[in-house]
C-alpha cells in the first residue's frame, strides 16, 4: 500500500557536507548535515571567532575543489552514461592519470 508522507525523514547516517556561503541556511537545526561558513552583513562585522571558523572551512573545502576542477578537465565525464560503480573505477583511474600528470 503506498502511504503519502508530508516530511521526508532523515535518517541518522552520521554524513555531512561542507558547503560554500551560497548554502547558508539550508540545513539550521541543532545537527546540521551541512556545515557553512558565516556571512558578514553591512551593520554586523563578523567576529575573529567567525573569521577563525570560514578560515578553517576553506582550507578543508580548497583540496576537494580543486580535485573537482581537475576531473572537469577529463570531458569525457559529461559523456558518461554507465553504472556508477563503473564510473567509481573510471574516476580513479583519471585522478591517477591527473595526479601523474600534475607532478612532473
Amino acid at each position: 500500500m503506498w502511504r503519502k508522507t508530508t516530511k521526508p525523514s532523515r535518517a541518522p547516517t552520521g554524513l555531512g557536507a561542507i558547503a560554500d556561503l551560497g548554502f547558508i541556511g539550508l540545513d539550521d537545526n541543532a545537527d546540521p548535515a551541512v556545515i557553512t561558513g558565516y556571512k558578514a552583513a553591512r551593520n554586523r562585522p563578523l567576529t575573529p571567532y567567525q573569521k577563525l571558523s570560514n578560515t578553517v572551512l576553506a582550507a578543508v573545502r580548497a583540496p576537494v575543489e580543486h580535485g573537482f576542477a581537475h576531473l572537469k578537465n577529463w570531458r569525457v565525464l559529461t559523456k558518461l552514461r554507465t553504472d556508477p560503480k563503473s564510473a567509481t573505477a573510471l574516476v580513479r583511474a583519471l585522478l591517477v592519470l591527473t595526479n601523474r600528470e600534475i607532478a612532473r
